[in-house]
């Protein structure tokens, strides 16, 4: 047995150290750090850091875009096109009715004084009533003074009648006056009750239209079943744009209204001044001392 084992013929190649390869012994370790590229920075989300879901910020700007004035009139209803209407019709008459008195109004103040003093500085009556003729249609001093010169010249005409007998020069004249000074101060109030029904009403229309607009957000909650902004932003926005519109119209015409009330009370008195100015010189018959007004500062 030990005669075998020591007889077998051993390979030289299989008790041999194994071979290396002089490139992986040579070659140094990668550098781990060196072949790994860092991870990049990606934009901060905005919805994100505040907290809001990624369509949150889409939704919102939709929404939004259902609040605009083109979006309420693809939607709006009967009642909602109704109350709109009445807010354009009161609109355009109480504009109209602004313009029509400012220049009205700032046409008597200007020409008021010049008129008066003109009328007391002609040296004869016939001259005087003659320049009140050459007066615009419009101007009310003269209508009254021509109205005071046509009564007076009335009742002179029918001296010895039973007019004449029944009311004195005197009286004759003061009645044809107040009712001049009567009419020329009711041309001045035209428009003046509109803008009061406007002041007053408009922003009771405009909170129809908010509280029609405020009970489509709520049908539209219940059939949603929730309560987001998306849902609710058009009714909403009808709401807002009627109470807006609604304050637009009353603000002026409240202002317009107190305005001439105040302007037509001055008015008014250079009526009462002069028409007992014309009733003193056309019963007598003599130029009343001091009717000549100065200017007004």
């Amino acid at each position: 047995m030990q005669q075998d084992a020591t007889s077998q013929p051993v390979d030289p190649a299989s008790t041999a150290a194994p071979a290396t390869d002089p490139a992986a012994t040579a070659a140094p370790a990668p550098d781990t750090f060196a072949a790994t590229p860092a991870p990049m920075a990606t934009p901060a989300d905005p919805a994100a850091d505040a907290g809001m879901a990624p369509g949150a910020v889409d939704s919102d700007a939709a929404a939004l875009q259902q609040m605009g004035f083109d979006r309420l009139l693809g939607k709006l209803d009967c009642v909602g096109w109704t109350v709109l209407i009445t807010l354009v019709v009161m609109s355009l008459g109480s504009w109209f009715y602004i313009v029509v008195n400012a220049i009205r109004n700032l046409s008597i103040t200007g020409k008021m004084e010049r008129v008066i003093r003109t009328f007391w500085d002609t040296p004869s009556a016939a001259d005087a009533v003659r320049f009140m003729e050459d007066q615009s249609k419009s101007e009310p001093f003269s209508k009254i003074a021509l109205d005071c010169a046509s009564a007076a010249a009335h009742h002179q005409r029918n001296e010895g009648s039973r007019l004449v007998e029944a009311l004195n020069r005197s009286e004759f004249i003061d009645r044809a006056l107040r009712q001049a000074v009567t009419r020329e101060s009711s041309r001045l109030e035209g428009g003046l009750t509109l803008l009061a029904t406007v002041g007053s009403s408009a922003p009771f229309v405009g909170l129809l239209g908010t509280v029609w607009g405020i009970y489509h957000a709520l049908i539209r909650i219940g059939a949603s079943g929730q309560a987001s902004i998306d849902v609710v932003a058009g009714p909403v926005g009808e709401s807002l744009i009627m109470t807006a519109l609604g304050l637009f119209l009353a603000i002026p015409a409240v202002l317009a209204y107190n305005f001439f009330v105040r302007s037509n009370r001055k008015i008014n008195a250079r009526f009462d001044e002069f028409g007992h100015d014309l009733h003193d010189f056309f019963a007598t018959g003599a130029r009343v001392e001091g009717a000549a007004p100065k200017a007004r500062k």
